[in-house]
């Protein structure tokens, strides 16, 4: 039974792609290193709000992430009596993170961190080609990725035209 299933296979159809020499034509379904999405509004800035459950249901625990702090009062509004405290309410810090970092050697790939982000701020990406001479190359900071995409993309507008100038770092 068993020399028979090998022959057949053996005869049949090749299904093995030869890397070098073919390329593959579907990626549609490709689980590449997880990215942050930008935000609609600001492109510098993600739709990260540092909820923290991307963090709690990883179960590689390869993500990293801090929340911003509250904003520091400035030195002259400790100094103000209480009468003008109705004014100077204490200032709310953005949501986001100040650093996400994310670990590509531990992950899974399983996707939990990318179903459960209640924004919609994780996604897969296309990166097929990774290459790195040391663990840490595949150590991302992925706030510093998003500033590097918009840096590479610029939109400039002339005269009811738009150019899309790419410049890649």
């Amino acid at each position: 039974m068993g020399l028979k299933v090998t022959g057949k296979q053996f005869f049949g159809p090749q299904v093995t792609v030869h890397y070098p020499r073919e390329g593959v034509d579907n990626l549609d379904t490709f689980r590449g290193p997880i990215e942050l999405k930008a935000s609609p509004n600001d492109p510098t800035r993600p739709l990260c709000i540092a909820c923290m459950t991307c963090v709690s249901t990883c179960p590689s625990q390869c993500i990293t992430v801090v929340k911003k702090g509250l904003a520091k009062p400035e030195p002259h509004e400790t100094n103000k009596t209480d009468e003008h405290t109705d004014q100077t309410a204490e200032k709310k810090a953005d949501k986001g993170p100040s650093e996400f970092k994310y670990d590509y050697t531990r992950c899974s790939l399983c996707g939990l961190c990318v179903e459960n982000c209640p924004k919609g701020a994780l996604g897969f990406s296309d990166r097929v080609l990774l290459a790195g001479p040391s663990k840490e190359a595949f150590v991302f900071d992925l706030l510093e990725m998003i500033s590097r995409k918009t840096l590479r993309r610029r939109v400039f507008y002339r005269k009811n035209q738009t150019y899309l100038v790419r410049e890649d770092l």
